[in-house]
């Protein structure tokens, strides 16, 4: 049964030791089709047994009912409705695009629990196999989930849908929010110094040169040297779209041949020595080693100045602007082509709960006073891994009190949330009227879950 690394594969819950070996089924049967797809009994009694044995994981009780066997069967038949009407709306999913997915969701895998080893130890399979014997159901799980959101995209909602919303909820219930901020940043990385710099580069170049003349494995060397999350993966990369990867990167591995080893290639994280894996189309899987500059070699002092006088030139010239100083200058890619916006990361929104700033950003934010700051420079960890060290200067560009919510304040919030809701009721709505298009079955009576 596969439902449990599924779950955790699209769900990203934290890793924990599963037990794979799943235990045979002694009788099964079928208990209702959909068009020509079968559904085993098997199947849902293990998909509950999983969904539990997770609870309890997480210190939940959850115990099994008849209900909640129901709710899985009819889950179950959902998604071969909606695998249906992918097939009939020709919506499909690219073989390069289940093995990027899969590649990704295995990283996330490997990250929590520590290792590839470890993964393979929980589930009784080398990461190769459970790719190989999980790749479809993967990709009926991608399509059911492209069916969903291209739906969902479909339905918009109204300034007047929102008032009705808001309006029916009752004064007395209406939440407090809690304060907010909208801010901006300018970010500048710092740069190498001249000698450490050349001196990461003779390293890389001597690491080539034991893959190629000494016949010493990459990934040996990866494992060893690496400076970056593929490290531990012996510097393997999942498939990736050419246009995924910075423009020098893409351009060294898409001039090789598979197998073949790059020339030491430098990006804006590094030092790279490439070896091109495998190749479709304009997807590509590679391994390397990255080596950066040691951080204690970084030119910090010149990134400082460089901000101190994008913030002095803000301050004393009333023409300039904020968000194209950030569009020029900016080093963050995230940012800079919007000016410098930071976006909550939880709901994609410009106003962010102090509490939820992280605690470098939420000290620079206790700093200012008014709206309309400009910071000092100050270090932070970019989001981007790879990045390493960074400044930045951050503007505070708005800044609203804690307050019972209303319509004039909270409208993008609001409207969020009620766009929310009627996504889920017209699409349940759609979906029990695709029910009515497809031949359902069922084969088995109401009784059949007493005793499981």
């Amino acid at each position: 049964m596969k439902k449990a690394f599924l779950l955790f594969l699209l769900s990203g819950l934290a890793f924990t030791s599963l037990n794979a070996q799943n235990t045979p089924t002694t009788a099964d049967r079928i208990v209702a089709m959909v068009n020509d797809h079968i559904i085993l009994k098997s199947e849902i009694d293990q998909g509950i047994a999983d969904y539990i044995r997770q609870a309890q994981f997480n210190n939940q009780e959850i115990p099994f009912s008849e209900e909640l066997w129901y709710s899985f069967l009819e889950a179950e038949i959902d998604n071969y409705v909606l695998l249906e009407q992918a097939r009939v709306d020709s919506i499909t999913v690219t073989d390069s695009e289940v093995d990027q997915q899969m590649d990704r969701r295995i990283d996330q895998l490997v990250r929590q629990a520590g290792s590839e080893q470890a993964v393979e130890q929980a589930f009784g399979k080398s990461i190769v196999q459970l790719k190989a014997d999980f790749r479809e159901e993967f990709r009926m799980q991608m399509l059911t989930e492209r069916v969903r959101q291209t739906k969902y995209q479909s339905i918009k909602i109204t300034r007047p849908e929102v008032q009705e919303f808001f309006d029916s909820i009752p004064t007395d219930s209406l939440p407090t929010i809690p304060e907010q901020v909208a801010l901006s940043h300018i970010v500048r990385l710092p740069k190498p110094k001249k000698d450490a710099k050349k001196a990461s580069y003779d390293f890389a170049v001597s690491l080539r040169d034991s893959i190629i003349n000494h016949g010493v494995p990459l990934e040996d060397l990866a494992k060893r040297h690496g400076m970056d999350g593929s490290a531990q993966r012996g510097g393997q990369l999942p498939m990736m779209g050419l246009n995924e990867l910075v423009a020098e990167y893409s351009a060294a591995a898409s001039a090789l041949k598979p197998g073949e080893i790059s020339e030491v290639v430098e990006t804006e994280f590094g030092f790279h020595i490439i070896r091109l894996d495998e190749r479709v189309g304009d997807q590509i899987k590679t391994s390397h080693i990255l080596i950066r500059v040691d951080s204690e070699q970084l030119d910090d002092a010149t990134a400082i100045a460089e901000l101190e006088s994008i913030r002095d030139s803000l301050l004393t010239q009333d023409n300039l602007s904020f968000s194209d100083l950030a569009k020029r200058n900016s080093e963050d890619p995230s940012t800079a082509t919007s000016g410098g916006k930071i976006i909550d990361p939880q709901t994609g929104e410009r106003l962010i709960p102090l509490s939820r700033l992280d605690p470098a950003l939420y000290r620079v934010v206790l700093l200012m006073e008014e709206v309309g700051e400009i910071s000092e420079p100050k270090p932070f960890n970019p989001n981007n891994a790879n990045a390493g060290k960074a400044y930045r200067i951050v503007r505070l560009d708005k800044q609203i009190p804690e307050h019972i919510a209303s319509m004039e304040m909270d409208y993008e919030r609001l409207k969020n949330i009620a766009l929310q809701q009627k996504q889920t009721r017209v699409f349940q709505e759609w979906l029990n009227g695709l029910r009515e298009e497809f031949y359902i079955e069922y084969r088995i009576p109401k009784m059949m879950a007493e005793g499981n």
